[in-house]
């Protein structure tokens, strides 16, 4: 890709195209502020550089029909969610539709050289099936702080060996075209707002819970990063005065209470002592147990499980509480790996919620799961992208 739109105008035109998929000028021109000649200036423009294509007649308004306008279908963006356990990568086309997507378990602490070794083999292995030749950008989500502007992660607590370095400069000599780097919680509710639960909301939280706990914060339709790219970290609020130790170096934090390694913690605990036959047989039978190992536990009716989820969606919900009676959002979206354990953790959050938060803030809020699950991530890494890509060079 080597077009960029030459002002706001077309990049808006480019937006629409991709969030909405083949449009008429009639229908670009209902949801733009031009006069008509200047659509079609704008149109033609980009016909010209080969971003949009002509896509067949347009259902007729009266008079001539005109040709749907859609973006070029030769168009390929890479989408890399990688988490603390695993790494997705997708092929996606302009309308960030998936064409083919990989998910392998990976360490993140094996370091930077490593994980992208194998993200570079599994893009080498999308690209060879035939769907695409190359890719015109590439969107990645890591799971700890960004500083955005330079694509690099900053200090991340469950990254070591991660801290500085040039995830977009190297990722971008590899690959052979632009990348763009965020935090995965950024991309998750990235994604959820393409093409998921907050597809119509303006102003909402996207809570992801898995190795650790982080929020995607997005503020008329945008992601809101704050100054630095550190807004939203609310594993590290304190959940519990005098709690246990964080692995960032504080006391009671919300990840050390609850998360998907604090889970895993403490039902091998209860496992070890007694506590519950069901976790007790899971861990003789696989050697560990996880997240995955409680919900069904909880699913069999094991007690001590259902209470380890809601005790977790207790000091989860006490600090959503908190975020909701500060910034009022129109909805509150939960996702990530420990979102197995389902309604039982969905349940003790809306509680905790509707009892701690203001009225005013709470009368009218969902509090819902996520819809697209794991590909939420590699979505919203598409679009972080096509965002970059489809604004004026």
């Amino acid at each position: 890709m080597t077009a960029r739109p030459a002002n706001a105008h077309q990049a808006r035109l480019l937006r629409l195209l991709r969030d909405g998929g083949p449009s008429s000028r009639a229908q670009l021109g209902d949801q733009v502020d031009l006069s008509r000649s200047k659509l079609a200036v704008e149109v033609e423009r980009l016909l010209e550089t080969g971003l949009a294509v002509a896509d067949g007649l347009a259902a007729s308004r009266g008079g001539r029909r005109s040709h749907n306008i859609r973006l070029a279908p030769q168009l390929r963006f890479l989408g890399v969610d990688i988490g603390a356990t695993s790494v997705d990568v997708a092929v996606t086309n302009a309308e960030l539709e998936i064409l083919g997507h990989i998910n392998q378990p990976m360490d993140v602490r094996e370091g930077p050289v490593a994980v992208f070794e194998q993200v570079l083999a599994m893009a080498a292995k999308l690209r060879a099936s035939g769907l695409a030749e190359g890719f015109d950008g590439a969107g990645v989500g890591v799971p700890g702080p960004v500083r955005f502007p330079e694509g690099v992660p900053v200090a991340p607590p469950i990254m070591p060996g991660w801290d500085g370095f040039p995830v977009r400069e190297v990722l971008s000599q590899e690959l052979g075209c632009p990348v763009m780097v965020d935090n995965d919680v950024n991309l998750m509710a990235m994604g959820e707002q393409h093409a998921g639960v907050a597809r119509t909301v303006g102003d909402f939280l996207c809570v992801k819970i898995g190795t650790g706990i982080g929020c995607g914060i997005v503020v008329g339709g945008e992601v809101h990063r704050g100054t630095t790219g550190s807004a939203g970290d609310i594993g590290h609020i304190q959940a519990v005065p005098d709690g246990r130790p964080c692995a960032c170096g504080n006391r009671g934090c919300l990840e050390a209470h609850f998360s998907g390694a604090a889970l895993a913690r403490d039902a091998t605990e209860a496992a070890q002592q007694g506590r519950s036959p069901e976790l007790a047989s899971r861990l003789e039978t696989h050697g560990a147990l996880s997240a995955v190992d409680v919900a069904a536990a909880a699913a069999a009716g094991d007690a001590t499980a259902l209470g380890l989820i809601r005790e977790g969606g207790v000091h989860t919900g006490q600090v959503i509480a908190g975020l909701v009676s500060f910034f009022n959002p129109g909805l509150v979206v939960i996702g990530g790996g420990v979102t197995g354990l389902g309604h039982n953790l969905l349940a003790a959050i809306r509680t905790q919620v509707y009892r701690q938060s203001l009225p005013l803030a709470t009368g009218n809020l969902p509090i819902v799961l996520g819809e697209l699950g794991p590909t939420a991530g590699v979505i919203g890494a598409a679009r972080l992208i096509s965002d970059h890509l489809f604004s004026p060079a």
